[in-house]
């Protein structure tokens, strides 16, 4: 039985988001999901300090490393897997973050267009 491969918002094989800080739901540098992943960690998010302070104000502190989550604490320009839930927040609060379209999973066009996405993906 083959693995099925997660795919991006392109439609194409999911690409790595960070192994620096690593991130994801599983840890493995990628933003894949199951239905264990409460979150949907599905946007690969190149982080802002403006939304850095969004998300601490929401109660969600993106700075402070927890080592015992393996969680190194995030500065602006990592990238990382966030909830779709969140980005979509700050979406509507003028500060979300750029994003790897090739590293976001096909399963946050449930919640935001890929038009909407785009404006937002990191220039290469």
């Amino acid at each position: 039985m083959t693995k099925e491969v997660a795919l991006n918002v392109l439609g194409e094989p999911l690409v790595p988001c960070s192994f620096d800080p690593l991130t994801g739901f599983f840890r493995d540098g990628c933003c894949k999901t199951d239905d264990n992943d409460l979150g949907r960690h599905l946007v690969c998010a190149i982080v802002s300090k403006p939304f850095l302070q969004f998300s601490l104000e929401r109660g969600n502190d993106l700075i402070t490393p927890r080592p015992e989550f393996q969680f190194p604490g995030l500065v602006s320009g990592d990238q990382w897997c966030l909830c779709i839930s969140r980005w979509a927040e700050a979406l509507a609060a003028d500060c979300a973050p750029q994003i790897k379209l090739e590293s976001t999973h096909i399963n946050a066009l449930k919640t935001v267009p890929l038009e909407t996405l785009k404006q937002y993906a990191l220039a290469e």
